[in-house]
């Protein structure tokens, strides 16, 4: 299932796929995949990116 919570609050925050996988040091791929719901993160990688994203998980990951 695609994930338009991440690309959304990616967005309000002016931040490209490429901006968010360096700081969250992965590559811009797996947030494409992440998003496009082909790649389930792990909880770390979730933390992660709710951090970077000023956000919480309850937020992005669950329904």
């Amino acid at each position: 299932m695609k994930n338009l919570k991440l690309k959304a609050a990616r967005a309000l925050k002016d931040m490209s796929q490429e901006e968010l996988a360096k700081k969250v040091e992965v590559s811009r791929q797996t947030i494409n995949a992440i998003e496009n719901g082909d790649y389930n993160p792990t909880i770390k990688l979730c933390i992660t990116i709710c951090k970077a994203l000023d956000v919480s998980l309850n937020d992005l990951f669950w329904e």
